[in-house]
């Protein structure tokens, strides 16, 4: 069974939504809990499938998890850690991407840990090979097995210095949650640094570690013995904050986030600004609203931390489609983030996408061959469709351009929106959103 939301568009969007804390830093503080050797409390935990999938994980492992009923906050106690059955983590296999970062804490816990084959977004290929390489660099011992990949440190772990060739955040948080605690230093040189990565290290040094971060993307983390449990309330998410104000953008609305945090959204800020959008920052939140008049094009690339982040990019797409003019988006993160845009085209957007590197520097992906570069025209009026949600960013962008579109559309897949989106149907109800909800055993409607 799965959800299909039957959209009306056309109606500006308008009141107000509370974001909390970021899918990207959440369960990643939750899996810091297993390396205490006391209880963890975590705050501001949003009710989405990815906290879901790691509460289950934990449990598994012998962490007690226990939720505040009127709080929500979490409070995690690693006191009975121990190793999973093979066959109930594979029931997780293909949920989240999460469980990788489950080696470094797991081996320092209980000495071992086995990790299901993993899932999340198809947006790019997304390869463990660092997170394998820099587990090895630490002592590990890796064995892939059919459904997954068991690993072990039989002589402990072990300090590295490491280097990585790309600033990966999942690589970063690997070495983060694996040298905490691990024998000696280790540095990591061409380190991601996003905002959820230091709200990370600010979860570690609750707990006890001792972690510099330097200005040339190095870390250096002196390994400690033991940690203790941590009290932190997570930093809220930047991405669904963006995502209501591209809402508010292509449906000429008027959205209050609470929760938003001008500092982690500068660039997006400064975007949002150049095509034609309005923004007020309060201490509590930022309203976004389109202050009327023409939307202007732009060309733009994404980037790793203080760039403009990828995850900006699907939902703003969708506001390019309503700029008077030529729009050039590269993507330099991910090498197939486009698909999302066929189901725009459908809708009546005019959208080319290119193997060519269009921004100012050739990137990683200009001789692979992948569609990483998109040109879109408008202003063009968007008409209601069918669509079958692809992944987790695209989703919530067929979703705005759904609800800013003349006529009807039915989106289907819509249970991928919940990994990232706190109960978003109902901020949509109370922003106005004409839509119904309805259960269907079919698998989807096709793209």
């Amino acid at each position: 069974m799965g959800s299909v939301l039957t959209i009306r568009g056309g109606v500006p969007l308008a009141g107000k939504v509370t974001v909390r804390g970021a899918k990207n830093l959440v369960p990643k503080a939750m899996v810091a809990a297993l390396l205490g050797n006391s209880p963890s409390v975590l705050r501001n935990v949003p009710e989405i499938k990815d906290v879901e999938v790691v509460t289950s994980l934990l449990k598994l492992h012998g962490v007690e998890v226990s939720k505040d009923p009127v709080t929500g906050d979490l409070t995690m106690d690693p006191a009975n850690a121990k190793m999973a059955a093979s066959k109930d983590i594979d029931a997780h296999a293909g949920d989240s991407r999460i469980p990788i970062l489950f080696c470094g804490p797991l081996m320092h816990s209980i000495g071992e840990a086995f990790i299901p084959d993993l899932g999340g977004c198809k947006i790019g290929d997304r390869p463990i090979d660092y997170h394998l390489q820099v587990l090895r660099n630490f002592g590990a011992v890796v064995d892939k097995r059919p459904g997954g990949i068991s690993i072990s440190a039989p002589k402990g772990l072990h300090g590295a210095k490491l280097e990585l060739p790309y600033p990966s955040v999942g690589a970063t948080e690997q070495v983060l949650l694996t040298a905490t605690r691990a024998e000696g230093i280790t540095e990591l040189k061409g380190a991601a640094v996003e905002p959820e990565i230091m709200d990370l290290i600010a979860v570690l040094q609750k707990m006890g570690a001792i972690i510099t971060v330097q200005t040339d993307r190095t870390i250096r983390i002196e390994g400690v013995a033991e940690l203790g449990g941590f009290n932190h309330k997570a930093i809220s998410d930047r991405n669904e904050t963006a995502s209501w104000a591209s809402a508010a953008l292509v449906t000429r609305g008027d959205i209050y986030v609470e929760g938003a945090r001008q500092l982690d959204l500068t660039a997006f800020l400064n975007t949002y600004r150049k095509i034609g959008g309005a923004f007020d920052v309060n201490d509590d939140g930022i309203r976004f609203y389109h202050p009327g008049g023409k939307l202007s094009p732009l060309v733009l690339e994404t980037d790793v931390h203080p760039g403009f982040m990828t995850d900006w990019q699907q939902p703003l797409v969708v506001a390019l489609t309503q700029a008077e003019g030529v729009s050039i988006v590269h993507e330099t993160v991910y090498e197939n983030r486009f698909g999302f845009t066929d189901a725009l085209v459908r809708m009546g957007a005019n959208i080319q996408v290119h193997r060519e590197c269009l921004g100012s520097v050739p990137c990683r992906f200009g001789q692979r061959n992948f569609l990483h570069s998109a040109v879109i025209s408008g202003p063009v009026q968007l008409h209601g469709t069918d669509i079958d949600v692809p992944d987790l960013r695209g989703g919530f962008s067929h979703l705005i351009a759904a609800l800013a579109a003349n006529g009807t559309s039915r989106v289907t897949g819509i249970e991928l929106i919940n990994r990232g989106y706190e109960r978003f149907q109902d901020k949509l109800e109370g922003l106005g959103a004409d839509f119904d909800v309805a259960e269907t055993a079919d698998a989807g409607i096709g793209r």
